[in-house]
């Protein structure tokens, strides 16, 4: 910065610039286009003649404006610069003020680009200066031709060429004008500069006199009447470097020390503390860059930057102390922040880390004032200051104060670490509290002010995000516990939700940062129970208690800050699924199903395994009935396909769950008109039906016939195209299988469900699946009736059922048809899957960890509920008899069960003795079912 400023003509041009301020300057007013030679040469010639005649009208006013507006083109000589000292020197002519500064301005341009000015004529400057504004003795001095007087002044003292005693002239006017004067210009705003650069080329000149007046008038009270801001102590922060980069550059080891002494170690009353923490800011930048260069006096620039550094830690020391930061304290602290982010690297001291932390939560990121003033006045001024501090320097330079405070803290001991850790946290929280409730008042009416706000808090997630990864990088350090790592993951994610709506890029830190907690996490049970239990409760999320909710209708689902929250949970988390899979926004309600998918494939080998598999099932029965009601308007379909498969792979085999999920997407598949699903394959109705053909590879072998029943019935009420595409697509699933435990099945369902779709039939038709258990193969072929559409049938209705038998080869040609046709009659009962539909709770208990004695268990339980649910006139005694024997039974079996592996030789006794008495039951069940044992013949 420093040398960007030697290599620039104008100091406090340079100083508006590196302090990013917005006020221009009130006499120069540059050209847009560069002017031509006979514009300047016209100029000059109207000056000239003003100057003969003594008559100074609008044309000689004029002519200055021209050559002030292009001071950064022209080159004053030293002939035009006597005509310019001549001016100044009339005694009888009133010259108008505009005249006097535009004159004086044009010396400046004089002096600072002349190579060897004329000692002469600089001595003839300086008292025509002083007659103008000092020795005439006006009251009524106008501030801006003060400010051009000291700036003048300052850039002769600092000129090489000049003897000692026309610095002495000149420091000594630049300091009457300083000290009489001052307080004219602190008034203006756009001044500040000017007068600013005017003392730093003072205090550059190699003269040492009136150098600690000059200090005065830079720190003291003179100029600074009004409140100081950031950018009047950006100003001092580059105008002090500028000055120690020319001692340093100078070898001025005198003035160094003087510097350090009267500016940096003493403690004047008179002083404005901002100001002399900018100047101790400007020191260290400065000697930055002086070590780097390979400066001569290393020992004299270490005192310096020691002398630095304590000045900004007993400044930081002063505002820890006050225990909270007053108004009056905010000046301090933002430039506290800014001075750090610029001065480079600072020695580690913990009220430096704590200034640092308290100036980003509360000045560079004010959202706490931004919500309090709303709080305030809802309906009044729409704070304004909003946009400024957007558009302020302490904003944009939010990422480099960040950097400095991540610097501060990697060197802090562990007890300011955990301060400063938890105040962070705590952003996080009260961040994300209050701005869910500004952006549900302000949505739709404020959004410009809205979006400013949310502009601020999107650089504060960048904040929290930066630092986060800065705790990590902490942990391989021996000091760091393991608790403490636990604690602060759990800490870092939950504060991750909290800033989740903010997130609008892919941040490499955001991810490291994940990806270091969760494995920490991950290693510590009582740590992940720690994080589930952060997740907002169930009716704090869609019935909030708070002030601002009540003054509008809530809706869960439109209150996006919340929402973002609850989507980081369920991305990072496989605990929680709630109303989410149901949300309007497609990517939540992904995201819901993943983590669902996660929370089945979850496998941990312990006590509580058939608790969680418990858990898991009930679970399945909600994700299928919440999944399906809102599709396919809102359920993603790739989300219900991981669902559905992931539940078939990972929950017990024959569970109620599986049984009641297919149940389901039949269900669902059937309310599509099959006119409609003839459509594209991404059709809503294709779409189940497809899930459904999968799932024939995927179920369990008890679960397969409920598939196959429940699949036959939806596929031949299909139109005859879309039958050929399904048993198309089956075929060839069937033909791949290497399943050998199935495909004998599958097979001779196929055929049997390809037949009836290539042949008419009446709406009450149906078919016979023929399967064979591997157990009685031999003695019994089975069948069961199923109907084209058994919704048409009435309850307790006697059904007559006449059919025959057809044997097909596997290219599904006719080989043999029984002459006879076969009689039966059935009711029609309730099927079994109403058990899973009423009463999904009835295996909670139902936990056998023998895998034969569970299956053989719900089978029996299952054939019993079935003979009990047939209408009471077609009982018989002796069918209400096997059904009281086969109660005590399975009350027997269950309580042996229990006894765990010290009576694992018995169960298996029970479980063969249950054989006779069970197949009989089986039986009985399936005969009013539609079944027919039947003795195998030889087919010739």
């Amino acid at each position: 910065m420093a040398r960007n400023a030697n290599s620039s003509v104008f100091l406090e041009e340079w100083l508006r610039v590196v302090s990013g301020s917005s006020v221009s300057s009130p006499l120069v007013k540059q050209n847009s286009a560069a002017p031509s030679a006979r514009s300047i040469i016209q100029a000059w010639s109207e000056i000239r003649e003003s100057l003969q005649s003594q008559r100074f009208d609008t044309r000689y006013l004029q002519a200055l404006r021209a050559l002030v507006s292009s001071e950064s083109t022209i080159h004053v000589a030293d002939p035009q610069a006597k005509l310019l000292i001549a001016i100044l020197s009339l005694k009888d002519v009133s010259l108008p003020y505009e005249s006097c500064t535009l004159v004086m301005r044009l010396l400046y341009v004089w002096i600072r680009k002349a190579f060897r000015p004329s000692q002469a004529l600089v001595g003839s400057a300086v008292q025509a200066i002083r007659g103008v504004v000092v020795d005439d003795g006006r009251s009524n001095l106008q501030p801006v031709l003060v400010a051009q007087s000291v700036l003048v002044a300052g850039a002769f003292a600092s000129a090489h060429s000049l003897s000692g005693e026309l610095k002495v002239l000149t420091l000594e006017l630049l300091c009457r004008l300083l000290e009489g004067e001052g307080s004219l210009v602190g008034s203006r705003e756009e001044l500040v500069p000017v007068v600013l650069a005017g003392i730093g080329y003072g205090l550059s000149s190699s003269s040492d006199v009136h150098y600690v007046r000059l200090l005065d008038s830079l720190f003291g009270c003179s100029i600074w009447l009004k409140d100081g801001s950031v950018t009047h102590g950006l100003m001092v922060l580059h105008l002090v470097e500028w000055v120690v980069s020319g001692y340093l550059r100078s070898n001025y080891v005198n003035k160094m020390s003087l510097f350090a002494n009267e500016a940096l170690e003493m403690s004047k009353g008179n002083y404005t503390l901002f100001t002399v923490l900018m100047a101790a800011a400007g020191v260290l930048r400065a000697s930055a860059a002086g070590s780097s260069g390979g400066s001569q006096n290393l020992e004299v620039v270490s005192e310096l930057r020691n002398s630095a550094e304590k000045r900004i830690e007993a400044v930081a020391q002063l505002l820890v102390a006050n225990g909270s930061i007053t108004q009056r304290d905010d000046l301090l602290l933002k430039c506290f922040a800014i001075a750090l982010a610029r001065c480079g690297t600072v020695s580690p001291s913990p009220p430096l880390l704590l200034c640092l932390a308290s100036a980003l939560l509360t000045q560079v990121f004010p959202l706490g004032n931004i919500y309090e003033s709303f709080c305030k006045d809802p309906i009044g001024p729409r704070l304004i200051w909003v946009r400024e501090h957007l558009s302020g320097v302490l904003f944009k330079e939010s990422g480099a104060i960040t950097g400095a405070f991540c610097n501060q803290y990697a060197k802090a001991n562990e007890e300011n670490k955990y301060i400063v850790e938890n105040m962070i946290w705590d952003f996080c929280q009260n961040l994300y509290l209050q701005h869910r409730q500004i952006a549900l008042l302000l949505r739709g009416v404020e959004d410009t002010l809205l979006g400013d706000i949310e502009k601020i808090a999107e650089s504060s997630f960048l904040m929290v995000v930066v630092f986060a990864l800065a705790v990590t990088k902490q942990w391989p350090n021996p000091t760091v516990s393991e608790e403490r790592k636990m604690e602060t993951s759990v800490k870092i994610l939950v504060s991750f939700s909290c800033v989740e709506y903010f997130r609008h890029i892919r941040l490499p830190e955001y991810m490291e940062t994940i990806r270091e907690v969760i494995s920490c996490v991950q290693e510590n049970d009582a740590t992940c129970v720690s994080f589930v239990e952060s997740i907002p409760a169930y009716g704090s999320l869609t019935n909030p208690k708070d002030l601002f909710t009540q003054r509008l209708e809530y809706e869960w689902s439109r209150d996006d800050v919340q929402t973002s929250r609850i989507l980081f949970y369920l991305r990072v988390i496989p605990t929680c699924i709630g109303r989410y899979i149901g949300h309007p926004n497609r990517k939540v309600a992904r995201a819901s199903h993943t983590l669902f998918v996660a929370f089945l494939s979850s496998a941990k080998e312990s006590e509580e395994e058939d608790e969680r598999n418990q858990l898991k099932e009930d679970l399945v029965f909600y994700y299928m009935e919440r999944s399906l009601e809102v599709y396919p308007e809102i359920t993603p379909f790739e989300g219900l396909a991981s669902g559905v498969a992931a539940l078939t792979r990972h929950l017990p085999a024959g569970s109620p769950a599986i049984f009641y999920s297919v149940h389901s997407l039949v269900e669902k598949a059937s309310t599509f008109h099959t006119d409609e699903s003839q459509g594209r394959k991404s059709d809503p109705g294709n779409q189940i039906l497809d899930l459904l053909l999968r799932l024939v590879s995927l179920v369990d072998i008890q679960v397969l016939p409920y598939l196959m029943k429940s699949l036959a019935q939806l596929i031949i009420v299909l139109p005859k195209e879309k039958q050929n595409m399904v048993l198309g697509e089956l075929y060839g699933q069937v033909a791949e299988s290497d399943d050998v435990i199935r495909k004998p099945s599958l097979v001779s369902w196929l055929q049997s469900l390809n037949y009836l779709c290539s042949n008419n039939r009446t709406q009450g038709s149906g078919f016979v699946h023929v399967y064979s258990k591997e157990e009685d193969h031999k003695l019994y072929v089975y069948h069961f009736l199923w109907l084209a559409n058994p919704e048409s049938l009435r309850p307790g209705l006697i059904i007559r059922v006449s059919f025959f038998f057809v044997m097909l080869n596997q290219s599904g040609k006719e080989l043999y048809r029984t002459k006879e046709m076969c009689k039966l009659f059935c009711d029609k009962v309730e099927p079994v899957n109403s058990l899973f539909l009423n009463h999904r709770g009835f295996t909670n208990n139902f936990r056998l960890k023998n895998e034969l004695l569970r299956t053989t268990y719900m089978n029996v339980l299952l054939a019993l509920v079935e003979t009990l649910n047939k209408p009471q006139h077609s009982l018989t005694e002796t069918e209400l008899s096997n059904a009281r024997s086969d109660l005590v039974e399975l009350t027997e079996a269950e309580n042996i069960a229990d006894h765990g592996s010290q009576v694992e030789q018995h169960i298996k006794e029970t479980v063969e003795a249950a054989r006779d008495w069970l197949e009989g039951a089986i039986h009985s069940w399936k005969g009013h079912l539609g079944f027919v044992p039947l003795r195998s013949e030889k087919i010739d």
